[in-house]
């Protein structure tokens, strides 16, 4: 890693000005992100209005516009999400590089909005963090790169790349709409790097690019046994249960250890990159007192990235709150499975189906079907974009980078990848642990935000030629 420049080295001024440009631009990007997460853009119009998702793209359209992105439009996609686009080329200039810009505006279900401490739909600070549902995934992603843009507009006064910008409207859904758009317009995401602004940092502080996306695919299972529901008193014992059914075959996913063991799907994996510690890991997932830290024979690498994993993630039966005394005749649930990059995940979802149909008992009548798809990811790091954005991180952080594997999965990044083959993709952003995304209380911290943005302004400024290697 190159160290970091002195003040007296070419190209320190230049940080030094971008610095100053991110920090000053701290309390708008506060504005815009309050604006931003008041809109309920939630990809499901049985969750909340489909209103709610237009206003956000009409929000993110406006900040591309006013930060000078050129030719930026909403285009409608298959899932009937809007992705909002923009592409500005540097005027009067020899080729340049050009760099993609990639984050998502919608966001997943609040829940029980009575288990948040703070509004979910309002941006709250408290303690030196910004709460609300997006703030971090992936509305805070969005804004770290507008930050950089707008600085590096203030700055420079100009372009130092050709900037892209794709914001999708149902990444959380993984309903394809995105992926379906830029097969049929691959010159919506022609670039020579894409940042993928949908991660973040290991701990805060400590710049990370992940290099590791897992695959994934959700199967929804339906076990019914008898025509209708049977009095307990009267039949239980004998009747066969659909409850019951479905939790014995769900329990077959795992072994005693805990580790999944679908019929016909590998588990014997090993990380082979850096490892995650375990009190981090005890700390990160507010593990109970007695709690057992690990499921499965490997390492925490080894079961996060490099073998499957299923989750029963939903589970429709009789509600406790309206407890009758009867047997099952119906029950459902969704099973997430996510799979190293290297397993192909459609084969891995067929296996779990399979499983789940051999593994069910009583003979009870079993339908499994898949719900979403999406294929792992692994990136490329030996580029010179790659190096560039180590330069970038370190300066912005004061600290080297370091690279992770993802348990969650980007659908997008495997389409960019076959598309621009030739692109160097690297994902990064503002969350870390304390962000608690897809939970209650999601936050963002500003400092990891600041960060973020600078070391994207700082990239783009060495890519175009401004800043010494």
């Amino acid at each position: 890693m190159t160290p970091v420049q002195g003040e007296g080295a070419p190209g320190a001024d230049l940080a030094a000005r971008l610095s100053a440009a991110v920090e000053a631009g701290m309390p708008r990007v506060r504005d815009d992100l309050a604006r931003l997460v008041s809109f309920r853009s939630v990809a499901n119009a049985a969750i909340e209005p489909v209103e709610e998702c237009r206003r956000a793209a009409e929000a993110v359209a406006e900040l591309l516009t006013e930060v000078g992105v050129a030719g930026v439009e909403a285009i409608p996609t298959a899932d009937e999400s809007l992705a909002v686009v923009g592409r500005t080329a540097v005027a009067g200039r020899r080729r340049v590089l050009s760099v993609l810009l990639y984050s998502h505006y919608d966001v997943v279900p609040v829940g029980d909005p009575s288990l948040w401490t703070v509004p979910p739909w309002e941006l709250t600070e408290r303690e030196g963090r910004w709460y609300a549902r997006g703030s971090a995934d992936c509305k805070g992603n969005f804004l770290a790169s507008v930050l950089a843009l707008r600085a590096l507009r203030e700055v420079l006064g100009e372009w130092p790349v050709e900037v892209a910008v794709v914001c999708e409207g149902s990444e959380e859904q993984s309903s394809g709409g995105l992926e379906a758009l830029v097969r049929a317009r691959p010159d919506l995401v022609q670039a020579d790097t894409i940042l993928i602004a949908d991660t973040g940092n290991v701990e805060a502080g400590l710049p990370t690019l992940t290099t590791s996306l897992r695959g994934t695919g959700s199967v929804l299972v339906t076990v019914r046994t008898m025509e209708r529901a049977a009095h307990s008193g009267m039949f239980g014992g004998a009747a066969p249960d659909a409850l019951q059914a479905l939790l014995m075959a769900l329990a077959k996913l795992r072994d005693a250890s805990g580790e999944t063991t679908i019929d016909g799907l590998d588990h014997s994996g090993v990380w082979d990159g850096n490892p995650f510690d375990a009190r981090r890991f005890r700390h990160d997932t507010a593990l109970l007192d007695g709690v057992a830290p690990l499921t499965g024979d490997g390492t925490i690498g080894d079961l996060l990235w490099a073998r499957p994993a299923a989750t029963v993630i939903a589970i429709d039966a009789t509600p406790v709150s309206q407890v009758t005394a009867a047997v099952h005749a119906e029950a459902r649930a969704v099973v997430n499975l996510r799979v190293p990059p290297s397993t192909d995940a459609a084969v891995a979802q067929r296996l779990l189906i399979e499983h789940l149909e051999r593994h069910t008992p009583f003979g009870a009548h079993v339908e499994a079907k898949p719900v979403s798809l999406g294929h792992g990811f692994t990136a490329r790091t030996d580029g010179p974009a790659y190096r560039a954005m180590g330069r970038a991180m370190e300066r912005a952080f004061d600290r080297p980078p370091v690279t992770t594997g993802q348990g969650g999965s980007i659908p997008l990044a495997t389409t960019l990848a076959e598309l621009v083959p030739d692109a160097e993709i690297m994902l990064l952003g503002v969350e870390e642990p304390a962000s608690r995304i897809h939970a209650t209380d999601e936050s963002v911290s500003p400092d990891e935000l600041r960060r973020t943005a600078l070391a994207q302004a700082l990239f783009m400024a060495d890519l175009g030629g401004l800043l010494d290697a």
